[in-house]
């Protein structure tokens, strides 16, 4: 259907081995797009800033992908001032992607965040050449994101649209009208900064709900009717992502926040049910997590978990929540 730009973000063996397995056959037809400071524990993803195992892990994906470079490889997560400075410090992974691009490995540096500020100052480096940030209807409103399409526009750099349904969020009636993806997606690629989008899918069927905006009308297109009473604030939404994973308790958190907002009072009105897979772990089988837990009675409040939650949800909050809700 013509899509040909791949976000491959997790270290999974079996993950990295099945799409390797397809892509080996279309490898000079497709953009792929890498990412280091991504490791894995027990099937559940964690943030890494350890240049050998990074580098380790690189080296397997080009392996397991039959191929010896990437065209973009994203330094994962860059979110508060402290993860800028750290991936910038001297023998730090800055320093590890460009030695990846001065080696043919990489065609091109990039970053993944959420934040503003820790954005800037990476880019502000000059290293950047690719940014994937959130970007849709709901959320753009928010102070400062304006200024990342004008930054990127500037300074050439491409500008990769993730979240572009807030985790679903934006599937939400608005009074009596709905936001289709067609509208989703239009109200992202009609940035003239947007490089590209990278919609989440878990099955087929959604992926041909998405590749409905391939033979859209302009009609069916049109998001302005909508775009006021679309815009939410993200601040304290959980969109299922999983970086608070893994918890020391082994609670699924994503999971337990999945279950709470499904049926508390502000998201009655959702059109369906919010029938969301975990991106933090790809479920490979069961077997893979007995381990995972939503007995959210084992929640310490220990706060890891919004430490790294990079939309300042209210985790230990919300378990409080649950364990009012669900009793245990």
């Amino acid at each position: 259907r013509g899509v040909n730009y791949f976000d491959i973000v997790f270290a999974f063996k079996e993950y990295r081995d099945n799409l390797g397995y397809v892509l080996k056959e279309y490898r000079s037809k497709v953009i792929i797009a890498g990412h280091i400071c991504c490791s894995e524990t027990n099937g559940q993803y964690r943030l890494s800033r350890e240049v050998k195992e990074n580098e380790m892990l690189f080296n397997d994906l080009l392996k397991r992908l039959h191929t010896d470079y990437v065209d973009i490889v994203f330094i994962q997560m860059v979110n508060e001032m402290a993860s800028h400075k750290d991936i910038t410090k001297t023998d730090g992974i800055m320093e590890f992607a460009l030695r990846l691009k001065k080696e043919g490995k990489v065609r091109f540096i990039g970053i993944s965040g959420h934040k503003v500020p820790a954005v800037k100052a990476t880019i502000d480096t000059g290293y950047v050449d690719v940014l994937m940030f959130p970007i849709n209807i709901a959320w753009d409103f928010v102070p400062g994101r304006k200024d990342i399409l004008e930054i990127c526009s500037k300074n050439s750099i491409g500008l990769v649209a993730m979240k572009p349904y807030a985790g679903g969020r934006i599937f939400q009636k608005r009074n009596s009208k709905y936001i289709t993806t067609v509208q989703a997606l239009n109200y992202i690629l009609s940035h003239k900064a947007i490089s590209t989008v990278v919609p989440g899918v878990k099955n087929v069927k959604e992926l041909k709900e998405t590749l409905k905006y391939l033979e859209a009308s302009n009609k069916e297109k049109d998001y302005s009717a909508i775009i006021a009473e679309s815009q939410q604030d993200l601040h304290g939404n959980c969109v299922y992502c999983n970086h608070c994973l893994p918890c020391p308790e082994g609670i699924d958190i994503g999971k337990v926040i999945n279950k709470l907002d499904i049926i508390t009072e502000n998201n009655i009105k959702i059109k369906s049910k919010l029938d969301s897979y975990y991106p933090g772990r790809i479920r490979l089988s069961r077997e893979n997590f007995k381990g995972l837990s939503d007995d959210i009675s084992k929640c310490t409040e220990c706060g890891i978990c919004m430490r790294r939650c990079p939309f300042e949800v209210d985790v230990i909050g919300k378990m409080k929540q649950a364990i009012k809700v669900f009793g245990k």
